[in-house]
């Protein structure tokens, strides 16, 4: 197992995380917890990609999680508010997980409470999908100058590899892509990015306009279009 591969160049392979979630995965008819959802992208991807797929999906972010209480066409996915510290559920209640670039954001004082949690709520041998975006790329110098993950994102895969060797998980496999990012303009990225609810940067108009000369400095006829290099990390619960 590794933090990183050397260079972005040594990762191959080009491709959105859901393809490998396919690759890696077989969900139909099972009970399936997403921890950090999001704008529930993905969580739709794998409600709707086949039959049987029960989601508890949790946020922590009270405004995303109120606009995922708006969503009314996905009946199998159970939106909550809820960290990954403390998951709402009983012992066993689901036959396999997700954080898809979340665990960065849990407070490294929770991590390994995190894992502890994921444990515990996962069935024995129920797989769980750890992704994580690698601190290399031009899309993470542009991140690095207004939020700088680099600390916090080796924290999350050092915690990782403690409960790997606390027993709690068996390391399944580690797979390298790069996905792609897309923003039209910059007020695409300042929005999704930059003033995101769950993050609240505060930029100057000097660190703003910093941030906007690099970004555009990437602009092409269609917008930016970044690579980010992110790991998977394919655990097996032990305990349940």
């Amino acid at each position: 197992m590794q933090l990183k591969p050397n260079s972005i160049a040594d990762i191959q392979r080009h491709s959105g995380e859901w393809t490998l979630v396919e690759e890696l995965h077989e969900l139909d008819h099972k009970r399936i917890l997403e921890l950090g959802c999001g704008r529930a992208e993905l969580t739709r991807r794998i409600a709707e990609g086949g039959p049987g797929r029960r989601i508890a999906a949790l946020e922590t972010d009270e405004t995303q999680h109120a606009l995922n209480l708006e969503i009314d066409d996905l009946p199998g996915v159970q939106f909550g508010l809820g960290s990954a510290q403390e998951i709402p559920f009983e012992r066993a209640s689901f036959d396999a997980g997700f954080l898809f670039k979340s665990l960065h954001h849990v407070p490294v004082e929770h991590m390994d409470s995190a894992f502890r949690e994921l444990a515990r709520v996962l069935e024995p041998g129920a797989l769980l999908h750890v992704s994580e975006p690698l601190f290399m790329g031009a899309f993470n110098e542009i991140l690095r100058l207004f939020h700088d993950e680099e600390r916090v994102r080796e924290e999350a895969y050092a915690a990782l590899l403690r409960a790997v060797e606390a027993g709690l998980f068996r390391h399944r496999s580690q797979h390298f892509f790069l996905a792609p990012v897309h923003f039209a303009d910059f007020a695409e990225f300042e929005a999704r990015i930059v003033r995101v609810s769950h993050m609240n940067h505060q930029l100057s108009d000097e660190l703003l306009a910093e941030v906007r000369e690099r970004f555009e400095q990437h602009l092409e006829s269609d917008g930016v279009h970044f690579l980010q290099p992110c790991r998977i990390d394919l655990l097996s619960a032990q305990l349940g």
